[in-house]
């Protein structure tokens, strides 16, 4: 019998797997379960196969949470909703006061926030932690968001430290995120920013392809290239890796012959419903939603691009021609300012949320603890860490003195692409987006007087005067007509 783990882990799926794997790696004994036995002995069998790691398998939960030292820990990565209140029933059985359990998944923060709760009623601690990397950053490096007690933090803080990506002068990718459901806020945050990325980039691509008639192989070439320099990430690197690899099944390269139509597990919903909640705007990141909804018509749109044809409406409307060199260098700029307003908008929400719920979230720490391990790790988020040290109460991440020197650095080339693409009939929602986002937040005066004088006269709702304090209501329906007489 082996001595007792140090944490145990419920949910033997990829992610689950591999973070056992990492955690056994780094030195930390560690118990597996899961409810379909095959997975235990697989992942047993795995950590054999990968270096002899101290994993211990069990096929039922009581063995399981009675092989963990106490104060027990035990991580559940389980599908969100039901599944993880069914898998805390289970263990919750077994567990003793003061013992604790961690949900490794991507759940909605509420009901972190109704669990917790219900376990501090047990005697029972919890937390919330968004987990983010993928498979791989799972078994080398994640970048993680635990929120919830800080006792229990404390508890597995040495083994998150280790198990986290470490990057070479920011550290360990975690940190105590906050009170409450505020990890899996901050994670549900994270992944909005990456649709929004995801959704700049394909937008790039399109321009690149559709407009500069780019092949796979200089695609290849300009985001190998891209890269090296402010857009260094993980994104653009596996955007690169992809245009160079061909099919296996057919001539050709394997992206071309991907059907257009995105999926999504609801983390980008989530972040657009909840910009909504909050009244913060996050338009380019509900554009890149759209998109996905878009993408889903898949047979509509091809119905709809035989209307159009026949009417004179080809793919790309014009053929001009465009210097190629130009054109890559002007996307390139757009692509980074817009995704400067990708994360701005994210950051605001988290802001947002902290003030609402007084959870007093650090953004700069958020920024660093993406740097590595997860999905939106790039170059550029030391620039946004760099922001927030320099002034925590930034309004904005766009009115950061250096980020608004690249912003008007970049803005002709960004007129440039969004142009471009509007009238040779490509769609760039996203960076379409951005750039009206940063022209509304620049602009002193917007029109949103004459739409407060339109709500006061179809419904009374009264304005506020630029030069005078108070609210008044006009009878301009009255007035109207008296003119019109």
């Amino acid at each position: 019998m082996a001595p007792p783990t140090r944490i145990g882990l419920a949910g033997l799926a990829v992610m689950g797997q591999n973070l056992a794997l990492n955690i056994a790696e780094k030195g930390f004994p560690i118990s597996v379960y899961n409810r379909t036995t095959s997975k235990v002995d697989e992942t047993v069998e795995r950590a054999k196969k990968e270096g002899d790691l101290p994993v211990y398998g069990f096929h039922d939960p009581e063995s399981f949470v009675q092989s963990i030292q106490k104060p027990r820990v035990v991580i559940m990565l389980v599908k969100a909703g039901a599944p993880v209140d069914q898998t805390i029933k289970t263990l919750s059985a077994y567990l003793e006061k003061g013992d604790c359990i961690i949900d490794g998944g991507n759940e909605w923060y509420e009901n972190t926030e109704r669990r917790q709760k219900e376990m501090s009623a047990l005697g029972l601690l919890y937390l919330g932690m968004g987990v983010s990397g993928g498979e791989e950053g799972a078994r080398n490096g994640p970048s993680l968001m635990p929120g919830g007690s800080f006792e229990a933090y404390k508890y597995i803080e040495d083994i998150l430290l280790k198990v986290a990506a470490q990057v070479p002068d920011s550290g360990p990718c975690v940190t105590y995120i906050g009170k409450g459901g505020s990890g899996n806020f901050v994670k549900m945050v994270h992944n909005g920013i990456e649709y929004g990325d995801m959704q700049l980039i394909a937008e790039a691509y399109d321009v690149l392809k559709s407009v500069g008639k780019l092949s796979n192989e200089e695609l290849h070439s300009v985001f190998s290239e891209w890269n090296k320099g402010e857009l260094l990430s993980f994104l653009i690197e596996i955007t690169a890796d992809i245009f160079g690899i061909k099919d296996d099944k057919a001539d050709g390269y394997l992206v071309d012959k991907v059907l257009d139509k995105t999926g999504m597990k609801g983390t980008g919903k989530w972040t657009v419903q909840q910009a909504a909640d909050l009244s913060v705007a996050a338009p380019t990141i509900a554009a890149s939603l759209d998109s996905r909804f878009l993408s889903g018509l898949k047979e509509e749109r091809v119905e709809a691009a035989k209307v159009f044809k026949s009417g004179g409406f080809g793919d790309v409307l014009t053929d001009q021609v465009v210097d190629k060199a130009k054109l890559i260098d002007d996307v390139r700029q757009a692509l980074y300012a817009s995704k400067i307003c990708s994360y701005a908008q994210g950051m605001n929400l988290i802001r947002a949320k902290s003030i609402e719920k007084g959870w007093d979230l650090k953004l700069g720490e958020l920024a660093r603890i993406w740097k590595g391990g997860c999905i939106i790790r790039a170059i550029f988020l030391d620039r946004i860490k760099k922001a927030y040290d320099r002034n925590s109460d930034l309004a904005n991440l766009l009115v950061d003195p250096e980020f608004a020197k690249e912003i008007i650095d970049r803005q002709s080339a960004w007129r440039r692409v969004v142009c471009l693409a509007i009238n040779s009939g490509i769609s760039t929602p996203g960076m379409s987006a951005s750039l009206a986002y940063f022209d509304t937040y620049r602009r002193e005066r917007v029109p949103a007087n004459l739409v407060q004088a339109q709500r006061d006269y179809f419904g009374a709702h009264t304005y506020e005067r630029v030069d005078m304090d108070g609210s008044f209501h006009t009878e301009w329906f009255k007035i109207a007509k008296k003119l019109k007489d």
